[in-house]
């Protein structure tokens, strides 16, 4: 069998009540494109029926499986990214806050010759419908500060919930990828650009929804990730085993 052209992967965490909404956006979006394309929904061990739902809801047309208990928004990728066969993979929320017509900027760029393509509310050009509390914002800036300093200087928004990766990005980067949590978007983007991989920002629409669950301890622990992120590196245990 053919690989296709697109996969997208969502990671959902009791996510019944929307999903099969996004679902419909998504699918037929796709399908309005008429290329082949892929979708994967990773139910992140929830306990409201999440991947019933996504099954009603996406029939054949979506592959749905589910981890063993609850591991994490960034598991949940990396398990989806890794199990995906597109050429192209592109990673999105449930939610939508960036609405699925936004890859066309994503996939645009790729064909420019980029590995990964980030959406980013913090370039020239993106807009922001609906705004994050004043705290979360603030919050947001500070941690991208860390993440120049600490890893990834230049990029200005590695935490928008979707990326595009080339099939070779994808498995290289999270094959290689240890963090379950939030901040496994920086790890992954780290280790792209570890392995030689180009990576690009593009502005898009966004569109802040008051039901995401991203805690204060969850906010804290990203921060310390960072500092293992640069441990590891530094211990050299991100590099590939020697042949």
């Amino acid at each position: 069998m053919s690989a296709p052209a697109l996969s997208v992967v969502i990671p959902a965490y009791n996510e019944a009540g929307r999903l099969p909404g996004s679902l419909a956006r998504i699918l037929g979006y796709l399908e309005g494109r008429g290329h082949p394309h892929e979708v994967i929904v990773v139910d992140d061990g929830s306990t409201d029926g999440t991947a019933e739902r996504a099954r009603e809801a996406g029939g054949p047309r979506v592959a749905v499986v589910s981890n063993e208990g609850n591991r994490g928004k960034g598991y949940s990728v990396r398990r989806g990214m890794l199990l995906a066969r597109g050429e192209r993979r592109l990673m999105t929320d449930a939610d939508l806050s960036t609405p699925i017509e936004e890859i066309e900027p994503l996939m645009a760029k790729m064909d420019e010759g980029y590995d990964v393509v980030v959406a980013s509310r913090a370039v020239a050009g993106a807009r922001i419908e609906v705004h994050q509390p004043w705290y979360r914002e603030n919050m947001g800036r500070v941690f991208n500060l860390c993440v120049r300093a600490l890893l990834l200087p230049g990029l200005k928004d590695t935490q928008c919930g979707f990326k595009l990766f080339t099939a070779r990005a994808a498995e290289e980067a999270f094959g290689a990828a240890r963090l379950d949590g939030f901040s496994f978007d920086v790890e992954v983007l780290f280790l792209a650009l570890r392995r030689g991989r180009r990576v690009a920002e593009v502005p898009v629409t966004w569109r802040n929804d008051a039901a995401t669950r991203v805690g204060t301890l969850r906010g804290f622990l990203a921060f310390v990730d960072l500092l293992r992120i640069r441990a590891r590196a530094t211990l050299g245990r991100y590099e590939p085993p020697a042949l």
